[in-house]
């Protein structure tokens, strides 16, 4: 073993006591050998015998250079650290009367945090009497959590809290594509639209008086 001064966390060479164990490592069939002989090959490769498993049946060692393979453990570790998101609690707030145009302001703002892995605490504020509007609060904030149900789940349900109703929207492991997310429709198209229904209206207005 290669003069490594640390407090050991794995069972090396000789310090490993059980009848036989499992090898692997690089260029090495997987083979179960009597300890013993594990050992000897270890020492004529010029490596160390590394308990990886110790409650595998029977346990599996690893054909490597002790310090290399704390290396390779520090360096695995430190790149799964670096790969860990941070997980933040994103506000919004609305009105119990809020608009169209500021809903889906604050939807696209919800679709954005949701996606870039944060939960979303949304909720109504209810200044001075408007608290009469619990309920319309409470319909707005089931209305968001439909409009985001293909990216985010619902990880508590509307709660009146003083003079706010909260509801908390975590990510969904699978994100759906962007192209699956829900877009506010634009003014224009929703003009249009409404235009649309009208003229259909009508049309069978006119046919009926007819």
């Amino acid at each position: 073993m290669k003069g490594d001064n640390k407090k050991q966390q794995y069972r090396v060479n000789e310090q490993i006591r059980v009848r036989e164990v499992r090898i692997v490592g690089d260029d090495i069939e997987s083979e179960v050998l009597p300890t013993a002989e594990a050992l000897r090959l270890a020492d004529e490769k010029g490596v160390d015998l590394v308990e990886i498993s110790p409650n595998a049946t029977p346990p599996v060692c690893r054909l490597i250079d002790y310090s290399k393979f704390l290396y390779q453990q520090k360096k695995k570790a430190k790149d799964m650290k670096a790969k860990q998101v941070k997980i933040e609690v994103k506000e919004i707030r609305f009105g119990p009367q809020t608009a169209e145009a500021d809903y889906n302001f604050k939807l696209k703002h919800a679709i954005e945090f949701l996606n870039e892995g944060n939960k979303v605490k949304a909720y109504v504020f209810f200044k001075g009497r408007a608290i009469v509007f619990k309920e319309q609060g409470e319909v707005l904030l089931l209305r968001l959590a439909n409009d985001l149900e293909d990216i985010a789940k619902v990880e508590s349900m509307p709660v009146l809290e003083g003079k706010r109703m909260i509801i908390i929207l975590s990510p969904k492991k699978a994100a759906q594509p962007k192209k699956a997310q829900p877009k506010p429709m634009p003014a224009k198209e929703k003009s249009a639209g409404a235009e649309s229904k009208q003229n259909v209206a009508e049309e069978i207005s006119d046919e009926t008086a007819e």
